[in-house]
């Protein structure tokens, strides 16, 4: 796959399927698009493109998370294309004509029913279906994925996340909620008076779910554990200056500092709180253990 953050035109460029919104989530939905793109570009032998309006802000998925996830689907070229002054201010037409037809040499396009581009918005699916007829390009128009009678989005995804609804997160992603990042040097205070732990330090712009312990999957370089996993500050210990993920393994004892690690979210259990002392901790830390032994024996 070829990584753009720019959306001048790409070396090697021949015609095109192209798909075009923010995919924050990489949700059921976003899925159904790429989906459709794979099964156009397979059919008329065309690349495939997945052109991303970059809008910084609190991310689902980090931009290296969904660079990774996306390169597994089998796309050919991510456009991770900045929504600046230039970009906001350009007309829809203006961006079909020099972007997608001129740079990218769409032949056919995979759209969600309500997309929206341009200055002001006022480029749609019409719009793309009546310039299709100019330039010789296709559109497929997407129906929404629903749950029920709600829509799937990336906003709906984020409410379920800060509810810490993981079941519901997960499903809506089609994907497991993750947390990726390279195991650190904590204090050693878990190893010498609690129970052994991983420790990550996710990048900001993360969005994670609330602060507690939840149900977890492991995985290092193909090999995986089960555990639990706590995101907090680490009050009863003194509390920490920055946000961690730490987890604690079962039957694992190998040495994993340095290694990455990818950290699944399956269920949330409790809320972090501050605990009367160390032992407390400890006695609380090892029942958690237990109810999450349970949970996958129960799978």
């Amino acid at each position: 796959m070829e990584y753009r953050r720019t959306s001048e035109k790409p070396n090697n460029i021949q015609k095109s399927v192209i798909t075009l919104g923010k995919f924050d989530g990489l949700h059921q939905g976003h899925r159904k698009l790429i989906s459709q793109v794979q099964k156009t570009g397979r059919k008329e032998g065309y690349q495939t493109v997945l052109f991303a309006f970059d809008v910084s802000r609190h991310m689902i998925w980090t931009k290296e998370e969904r660079c990774r996830k996306i390169e597994q689907m089998g796309i050919d070229y991510f456009i991770e294309c900045p929504l600046d002054e230039k970009l906001r201010h350009m007309h829809a037409e203006d961006f079909v004509e020099k972007i997608l037809v001129s740079n990218f040499h769409a032949a056919h396009l995979v759209i969600g029913e309500d997309f929206r581009f341009g200055f002001e918005r006022k480029g749609n699916a019409r719009l793309l279906c009546e310039m299709g007829k100019t330039y010789g390009f296709q559109v497929d128009i997407i129906p929404k994925e629903m749950d029920g009678h709600r829509k799937i989005s990336s906003t709906y995804v984020r409410e379920q996340l800060n509810e810490g609804n993981m079941e519901k997160v997960n499903f809506l992603l089609g994907d497991t909620y993750s947390v990726t990042g390279e195991v650190l040097h904590g204090r050693g205070l878990g190893h010498r008076k609690l129970i052994p732990t991983t420790n990550l330090v996710p990048p900001r712009e993360k969005l994670l779910p609330p602060n507690g312990v939840y149900i977890t999957e492991s995985e290092f370089e193909n090999r995986q554990f089960r555990g639990i996993t706590n995101i907090g500050y680490k009050p009863t210990v003194g509390g920490e200056s920055f946000l961690g993920v730490e987890t604690y393994l079962f039957d694992c004892c190998e040495d994993l500092y340095g290694e990455k690690s990818e950290v699944r979210f399956l269920k949330f259990m409790r809320p972090e709180r501050k605990f009367s002392s160390l032992e407390a901790l400890k006695e609380e830390l090892l029942r958690n253990a237990e109810q999450g032994r349970k949970y996958f024996d129960e799978m």
